[in-house]
């Protein structure tokens, strides 16, 4: 099988580490329970909304997003068994391309550069499977769409979905 793998959310904890860079700066601000079933710019008060979205285009900020559990023991596991392939939008923020880049290498060294994808729409995407935290990303796909739990997307019901990463290696391996 070919499988397709979303980075943000997905394998990196990157809304986590923005609400933490939110909290340190401002001394205040959501809480993990508050951002449920919202992106994390609905979660904050209007006049904070392009700042908590900001980080994410700042140099540096996605290059050491901590590892959501399992996904680097599971990921290595379908690595060796299937044609997987780490998919990002990730054009819309140019510096992540570094960040991105080097975090994989760091996290998932086994990844070869030939199966990293940046791309800026995910219709361009032909796989058996995607694992990936926003539906959106699904409205083009062929394949198997499998919607990995995330703050956001807790109201999303038109997808399978997946919570874990050993509820993934359950399903796929």
């Amino acid at each position: 099988m070919r499988i397709a793998i979303d980075m943000d959310d997905v394998l990196a904890n990157s809304a986590m580490k923005a609400l933490d860079f939110f909290h340190k700066e401002h001394g205040f601000g959501p809480s993990h329970e508050d951002i449920h079933g919202k992106d994390l710019h609905e979660a904050v008060s209007p006049e904070y909304s392009a700042k908590i979205v900001s980080y994410f285009f700042q140099k540096g900020f996605l290059r050491d997003v901590p590892l959501l559990p399992d996904c680097q023991e599971v990921v290595k596991k379908l690595y060796e068994k299937h044609e997987v392939f780490i998919v990002s939008a990730a054009m819309e923020m140019p510096y992540s391309l570094e960040d991105k880049f080097f975090w994989l290498e760091e996290h998932f060294p086994f990844i070869s550069w030939k199966r990293i994808v940046f791309c800026g729409d995910k219709k361009i995407i032909h796989a058996d499977i995607l694992i990936d935290d926003r539906a959106r990303n699904f409205e083009f796909f062929t394949g198997r769409p499998l919607l990995f739990t995330a703050h956001h997307n807790l109201k999303e019901t038109r997808y399978e979905r997946v919570n874990s990463w050993k509820e993934v290696e359950r399903l796929l391996l």
